[in-house]
C-alpha cells in the first residue's frame, strides 16, 4: 500500500512519504537493482514505448517514485546500475545481446512484411512513425545512453533531496554503470562490508527491489534477520497492443488493418489503453527462513546442527539447478522438483559427510562429491521418468484435443466475447475494438460454410470432383505437433556416449576431456559461491563450455584445486562492449572499433557471426535453447584493440574509464555540514565518514569533480524539466570500507540481532487448519490487522455515484469488479470508521517532520535560452520552502502516458 495521491484543480499533489508507512512496517534501507527498472521503462511490453530518450528518463523517475512511496526508507537509498561484469557473466550477456539483436531484426522484418500485405489489400493502418528502433543493447556500460542516465539520476536525486520531505534525513548512494560489478552484487558487497563494521545496527530492516530469482538467494546469504524483497507481481497473458495498428485484442500476425473504433463519446480515450497499473508484492525472507528451518532441521546428527550453515548449503545446492554463470546439470530440472530431490539426498547423505558442505562461501569438495555421486546413482531413473512423464503428457493433450474437437459447437465467439466460466466473472475485461471482432466472426462463419460445402469432395487432375476419402490428410491437420529431433535420447542405454559425442564432439571414453569439463564446472561452483558470500574471486574466470557434465562424472573432485588468481582486474567498459555486442549494435562503439566487427580482414571477425545456431537441448522453444556462439579470446581481443585505442576521443576515453560510487545528502542531514566543510577547505585527503552522523554507515569520502554543491544551480539534462536554481543538496565520492585481500566475511547472524516474531502457525504446515477450513496465508506485515471489505451493494452504489468521466476507457461506469482493491474506486473513510491500526510497538519512531506541500505543481517547459521561472523562485525564496517536484504534473511531460491518479497502490506480502 501507499497513500493515495490527491488532486487540487486537476494537478496531482505529491504524497508525503515522511508519514508512517501504511504497510505498518518501517524500512531502514531501500536498494534498487536499477536494471530491473530501466528495461521495463525504456521498452515496455504492455503499453506504448516512450517516444524518445527524455521520456524514458521521466518514466524511470516515476517508477522510482512509486517504489519509494511504497517502501519509504528512513536511512539509506542505494541505487545500483550494472557496471562491467565479471568474465563469467559476460558469456550470458553476450548470448542475450546476440539473441536480442537477431530477434529484433526478425520482428521488424516480419512487421514490415505484414504491413505491406495489409496496405496492398486496402487495409487501414496509422502512418508509420519515423524513428529508429530502440536497441535495448544500449543498456550496457560504456554507451552514451548509460552515461546520460547517470547524469539524469544525479539530477533526480538532487531534486528529491530538495523537494521531498520523505528524503529529509536520507543518505543516497548512486553506483552508476562506471562502477564495475553487477548491480545486485554491488548492493550485496555494500551490505557485507557494513555488517563487518562495529557501528552496524544488526536489526537494520533491508528492502531490495528487483525481479531476479537470485535476489532471494543473495538475501538469504546475508543472514540478516529483516530482509524483504519487493518486486512486480507477475500476471501472465497481459494484453498487449498490436504493433501495427496500436489496437488491443489481436497480435501483429492477426491484424486486419481495420479503422479504429471511437473510444468514448468524444473519442477522449483515444490515446489511453485499458490496462491496470502494475502491482507489487513483498517477499519476506524471514518467512522463507521459517519454512527452511522446518524443512532442513535434522535430528541425530553426528555434529551440532546449525540452521545458518544449512541455509548456506541449501543456497549452494540451488546452483546445480541453474544460475547466470553455469548451465544446469542434465538430470536436474527445476520444474521436475530438482530442489526437493537434492534436499532429500542431502538429508540422507549429510550423516555420512561429517559436516556441512560450505562455510562462509568456501566449499568442502569431498562432501560435495558424496552428494553428487548420490544424484548420479539415480540419473538413469530420472531420465526414464522424464521420458515417461513427457509421453503421458502428450497422450493426455492428444486425447484432450480429440475430445474438444468432438464436442466443439459449430461456432464459438473468441477473444473478448468468448464464453467465461461462472467463477471468472469477478473482473470483467474492457471491450476493445468490437468492429474488428465482429468482422472476424463473420469471416470465421464464412470459412466454416465454405469448408462444410466442400468437405466431402476434391478435384482430380482433370478438375472432376471425387470422394475425399482417398485424400491424404495434410501434416498441419495432424493432432501431433512437430517435435525437434532428439539425438541424445537420455532415456535409452548409451546416453552418456551420445551426449558427449553430440554436445562436445568427443568420445565418452575420453576420460581426460571429461575430467577437464568436470574440473571447470567444479571451479565454477566454487567461484559462484564465493561470489555470493565474499565478492568476486576472479574477474577473468569463466566456464569455457556450453553444456554441463553429468552428476555421475563428479568422481575424484575432492583433490581438484579451487583457488583463483588474485589481483585480477575487470574489463574497461568499451572493452566489454566489444566482448558482448553483435555487429548490429556496433553503432554504440567508436568507428574504428566498430570496423573490427564487420571488416572481413579483421583479426577478430570470427567473434561476430552474422548468424548462429540455437540448440534446443531438449526444450521446445528457441528462447530456452543454447546459443552456440564462439567464446571470446581475451588475449586476441586486447591485441586487436591496442591498434584502435589511439583513435578514442577525450569523451570516449572518459566513458571508457572505471568510476565509483557517489553519496548524496540534503541540507537537513547531519552529515551535510561535514561534507560542505571538506569542499570549503579543499581537503584532497581521504576522510572517514563519522558513523554517528550517518546512521552508522561507514566508508571513505573524497571530493568529487562534478559534485552537486549547495547554492549552485543543478542543470537539468532533460530539456522538459527545469534547472534546480535553489539547490541545497551536496554530493561526494564514496568508497566502501576496505579489508585485507584474505579477509573472510562471516556468514552468521550478528550478535544483538533480534529474531522476527514467527509468522507461521503450527497449522500452516498442513493443507488445512482451523477445524478443517482451507489454509489462509497472512497478508501484510501485521498479523493482527483486520481487513475492511465492501459488500456488493456498496460497490454498486459507488459505481453509480462516481462520475463517468473518471472511469477508465472501455470500462462500464456502473459496474465495479468485486474485490478490486486496486481499482480506481477507493472510497473515503466514513464517519465513525476506524483508521488503520497503529504501527507495531517494536518499530523505531520517526521524527515527526514534513515539509510544506505545494498546492500547485505545473510542469514548466524549458527551452534553450529560456529565462528561469522567476515567480516560482520568488515564492520559494520568500517562503523558504522546498522546490516542488515537477514530474507529477497533469498529463506528464511531452504527453507521456500517466498513471491513473486515483488508483491505490498495493504492495502485497507473500
Amino acid at each position: 500500500l501507499h497513500s493515495q495521491a490527491k488532486e487540487c484543480n486537476g494537478v496531482k499533489i505529491p504524497i508525503d512519504t515522511s508519514k508512517p508507512n501504511p504497510n505498518e512496517v518501517e524500512f531502514d534501507n531501500l536498494y534498487l537493482d536499477m536494471n530491473g527498472i530501466i528495461h521495463p521503462c525504456t521498452h515496455p511490453e504492455d503499453k506504448p514505448a516512450p517516444k524518445n530518450e527524455d521520456e524514458m528518463m521521466v518514466a524511470i523517475f516515476e517508477y522510482i517514485d512509486r517504489i519509494f512511496n511504497i517502501v519509504r526508507p528512513r536511512r539509506l537509498l542505494y541505487m545500483a546500475i550494472d557496471g562491467v561484469a565479471p568474465r563469467a557473466k559476460m558469456n550470458q550477456q553476450r548470448s542475450r545481446r546476440f539473441r536480442a539483436s537477431k530477434e529484433g531484426m526478425e520482428a521488424a522484418e516480419e512487421k514490415q512484411k505484414i504491413r505491406q500485405e495489409i496496405l496492398a489489400k486496402g487495409g487501414f493502418l496509422p502512418p508509420e512513425e519515423v524513428k529508429e528502433r530502440f536497441d535495448s543493447n544500449c543498456i550496457t556500460p560504456g554507451t552514451e545512453f548509460m552515461d546520460n542516465l547517470a547524469k539524469c539520476l544525479r539530477y533526480y536525486i538532487a531534486d528529491r533531496l530538495n523537494s521531498d520531505p520523505g528524503w529529509k534525513n536520507l543518505t543516497v548512494i548512486l553506483s552508476d554503470a562506471s562502477a564495475p560489478g553487477e548491480g545486485e552484487h554491488k548492493i550485496m558487497d555494500y551490505i557485507r562490508r557494513q555488517r563487518a563494521q562495529p557501528n552496524h545496527d544488526p536489526n537494520t530492516h533491508h528492502c531490495l527491489c528487483g525481479a531476479d530469482a537470485d535476489l532471494i538467494m543473495l538475501g538469504l546469504a546475508t543472514h540478516e534477520p529483516n530482509f524483504t524483497i519487493i518486486r512486480e507481481e507477475f500476471k501472465p497473458n497481459k494484453p498487449k497492443p498490436c504493433a501495427l495498428c496500436n489496437q488491443m485484442g489481436h497480435e501483429v500476425k492477426d491484424c486486419q488493418g481495420l479503422p479504429r473504433e471511437k473510444q468514448g463519446k468524444h473519442d477522449q480515450f483515444a490515446d489511453s489503453l485499458p490496462m491496470a497499473e502494475q502491482e507489487f508484492i513483498f517477499i519476506r525472507l524471514c518467512v522463507l527462513r521459517e519454512y527452511l528451518e522446518r524443512e532442513l532441521t535434522m535430528a541425530s546428527l553426528p555434529f551440532t546442527f546449525d540452521f545458518e550453515r544449512s541455509v548456506d548449503d541449501w543456497v549452494f545446492m540451488c546452483f546445480f539447478v541453474g544460475n547466470d554463470f553455469l548451465p544446469h546439470l542434465p538430470s536436474l530440472e527445476i520444474r521436475e522438483g530438482a530442489i526437493d530431490r537434492l534436499v532429500n539426498i542431502y538429508k540422507n547423505v549429510v550423516h555420512k559427510t561429517g559436516g556441512y558442505l560450505t562455510e562462509s562461501g568456501f566449499v568442502n569438495l569431498q562432501r560435495v562429491q558424496m552428494i553428487m555421486l548420490a544424484v548420479g546413482e539415480v540419473e538413469d531413473s530420472i531420465f526414464k521418468k522424464r521420458k515417461d512423464d513427457d509421453d503421458n503428457f502428450k497422450r493426455r493433450q492428444k486425447e484432450k484435443r480429440k475430445r474438444m474437437k468432438r464436442d466443439q459447437p459449430s461456432f464459438i465467439p473468441g477473444g473478448q466475447f468468448s464464453p467465461q466460466a461462472l467463477g471468472n466473472r469477478s473482473s470483467p475485461q474492457a471491450i476493445s475494438n468490437p468492429r474488428q471482432a465482429a468482422f472476424e466472426m463473420r469471416m470465421h462463419d464464412r470459412q466454416n460454410s465454405t469448408t462444410s460445402s466442400s468437405a466431402n469432395t476434391s478435384l482430380t487432375p482433370d478438375s472432376s470432383p471425387s470422394l475425399a476419402g482417398g485424400i491424404k490428410r495434410k501434416a498441419e491437420d495432424s493432432d501431433s505437433e512437430p517435435e525437434p529431433e532428439d539425438n541424445i535420447r537420455l532415456w535409452e542405454t548409451g546416453w552418456k556416449q551420445r551426449y558427449y559425442k553430440n554436445k562436445f564432439d568427443v568420445d565418452a571414453s575420453d576420460e581426460k576431456f571429461r575430467r577437464k569439463v568436470v574440473q571447470s564446472y567444479v571451479e565454477g561452483l566454487c567461484w559462484v559461491l564465493r561470489y555470493y558470500y565474499q565478492g568476486c574471486a576472479s574477474w577473468n574466470w569463466y566456464y569455457p563450455f556450453h553444456y554441463a557434465p553429468f552428476a555421475s562424472d563428479f568422481e575424484g573432485i575432492a583433490d581438484m584445486p579451487s583457488d583463483f588468481e588474485k589481483g585480477s582486474k575487470p574489463f574497461k567498459p568499451l572493452e566489454q562492449l566489444m566482448g558482448v555486442f553483435p555487429a548490429a549494435s556496433g553503432n554504440f562503439l567508436p568507428p574504428t572499433w566498430r570496423k573490427l566487427m564487420t571488416d572481413p580482414e579483421s583479426s577478430i571477425i570470427d567473434f561476430y557471426p552474422e548468424d548462429f545456431a540455437i540448440d534446443l537441448n531438449g526444450k521446445k522453444y528457441a528462447w530456452q535453447g543454447v546459443a552456440l556462439l564462439p567464446f571470446v579470446d581475451e588475449r586476441r581481443l586486447r591485441a586487436a584493440l591496442e591498434e584502435v585505442y589511439p583513435d578514442l576521443t577525450p569523451e570516449e576515453n572518459r566513458r571508457n574509464s572505471l568510476g565509483g560510487d557517489v553519496l548524496f545528502v540534503g541540507k537537513h542531514h547531519p552529515l551535510c555540514d561535514f561534507i560542505v566543510e571538506q569542499y570549503k577547505t579543499k581537503n584532497t585527503e581521504v576522510v572517514d565518514i563519522p558513523p554517528e552522523l550517518c546512521h552508522g554507515i561507514q566508508g571513505k569520502l573524497t571530493l568529487n569533480e562534478n559534485a552537486v554543491l549547495p547554492d549552485q544551480t543543478v542543470e537539468s539534462p532533460v530539456p522538459m524539466l527545469r534547472d534546480l536554481t535553489l539547490n541545497s543538496a551536496v554530493s561526494i565520492s564514496f568508497k566502501d570500507p576496505q579489508f585485507d585481500e584474505n579477509f573472510v566475511f562471516k556468514a552468521t547472524v550478528l550478535p544483538g540481532a533480534k529474531k522476527p516474531a514467527p509468522v507461521l502457525k503450527p497449522g500452516d504446515w498442513e493443507k488445512t487448519n482451523n477445524d478443517g477450513r482451507p489454509w489462509r496465508p497472512q497478508l501484510g506485515f501485521n498479523r493482527d490487522r483486520k481487513p475492511v471489505h465492501l459488500d456488493p451493494s456498496a460497490f454498486r452504489t459507488l459505481g453509480h455515484t462516481m462520475p463517468r468521466e473518471r472511469v477508465m476507457p472501455g470500462m462500464y461506469a456502473n459496474a465495479v469488479p468485486l474485490g478490486a482493491y486496486g481499482s480506481p474506486y477507493a472510497r473515503p473513510l466514513l464517519s465513525g470508521q476506524q483508521q488503520i491500526p497503529k504501527l507495531l510497538s517494536n518499530l523505531r519512531p520517526q521524527e515527526a517532520w514534513r515539509g510544506p506541500t505545494p498546492l500547485f505543481q505545473q510542469t514548466p517547459q524549458r527551452t534553450a535560452g529560456a529565462a528561469p521561472l522567476l515567480p516560482w523562485n520568488r515564492m520559494l525564496q520568500s517562503q523558504n520552502q522546498f522546490q516542488p517536484s515537477q514530474y507529477q504534473g497533469l498529463g506528464g511531460p511531452m504527453g507521456y502516458p500517466q498513471r491513473p491518479e486515483d488508483r491505490m497502490d498495493r504492495g502485497r506480502q507473500v
